[in-house]
């Protein structure tokens, strides 16, 4: 039974994203602090200025979401929707000629406990919500337990990682634990907060080789940010870098990276073809997966890399 509503539910995901926008991408850091909100929120905003219907999925409980980043002060989570106390517009943040934010984390959480009529109205309110979008936009939730990104198939997927030694660790060990447990064979990533373009290719490059050899996975150089004190001015403001300082190098970076996934091809019919299963076995993942996957990543990297090894 368990395992029926589980196909269900990955039959009902294939639909939405099929459907519901022309383009679907998930935005990850392997913890919070890397700042894959802020790239989301910068990326809704270049893509609604240049005319797109966006909507973003606020996968992320902790006090740094998009809607909180954004002072949007989310009074309700799309779980009271599903449970019939509000309705998905009620749940909805709409901001003033920007995107739109769907707070889900509670309801994320809340997936394997659901049943079946829940998971079935969990879906038509994502669809609906969806419906009219050509962005799709995904704040995942951190540490390797997201619900979003492991249902993503292949629809473009962003990892954002720093140039530090512990982000980098902690950075392969998600990509492992993606390519090890959820089939994901491709990544795109952002390398962010560093000094120039040469030091974001030097990490990407070390980064590429190791997942190339170990994990037989493809990633693809989007473009970095720079240290740039108006990002965080703007974060002050609850502003994204590219509305506050339009001018700003880190506000630059982000527009070229949003040319860039735009011109990502659209990967809705593989979708179809490669989400059956992903939910089955992220439930079936036992807690204690990822201290053991980030351990097998710290050895993988090895003293020799140039990489971080865990201790």
């Amino acid at each position: 039974m368990r395992s029926e509503m589980m196909n269900d539910q990955a039959a009902g995901l294939r639909k939405l994203l099929a459907r519901s926008a022309s383009q679907v991408i998930t935005v990850i850091g392997a913890r919070d602090g890397l700042g894959a909100t802020s790239i989301v929120t910068n990326l809704a905003s270049v893509f609604a200025r240049a005319g797109k219907n966006v909507l973003v999925l606020d996968e992320n409980i902790s006090h740094d979401n998009v809607a909180n980043t954004l002072a949007m002060r989310p009074r309700y989570d799309l779980l009271q929707a599903v449970r019939g106390d509000k309705t998905w517009q009620e749940v909805l943040l709409q901001g003033l000629g920007g995107p739109s934010v769907l707070p889900l984390a509670r309801a994320m959480q809340a997936l394997p406990t659901l049943d079946n009529r829940e998971r079935e109205r969990l879906l038509e309110l994502l669809l609906a919500a969806a419906n009219d979008k050509d962005v799709v936009l995904v704040d995942a939730a951190r540490d390797g337990h997201s619900m979003c990104a492991s249902l993503s198939g292949e629809e473009p997927l962003l990892l954002v990682l720093h140039a530090t030694p512990a982000s980098i660790t902690e950075s392969y060990a998600l990509l492992k634990q993606m390519a090890t447990y959820n089939g994901r064979q491709a990544f795109d990533i952002v390398v962010n907060k560093v000094g120039n373009e040469q030091e974001a290719l030097t990490v990407f490059d070390n980064i590429a080789q190791v997942a190339s050899r170990h994990l037989q996975v493809r990633l693809e150089y989007m473009g970095y940010i720079p240290v740039d004190e108006k990002q965080q001015r703007a974060t002050q403001l609850c502003r994204p870098v590219v509305d506050a300082f339009p001018s700003a190098a880190s506000a630059l970076s982000m527009r070229e990276i949003a040319q860039g996934l735009l011109r990502t091809p659209d990967a809705s019919e593989q979708v179809q073809d490669k989400l059956s299963g992903v939910m089955q076995r992220l439930i079936r993942l036992p807690q204690s997966r990822s201290v053991g996957v980030r351990l097998h990543a710290a050895r993988q990297l090895g003293p020799n890399s140039g990489l971080a090894v865990l201790t």
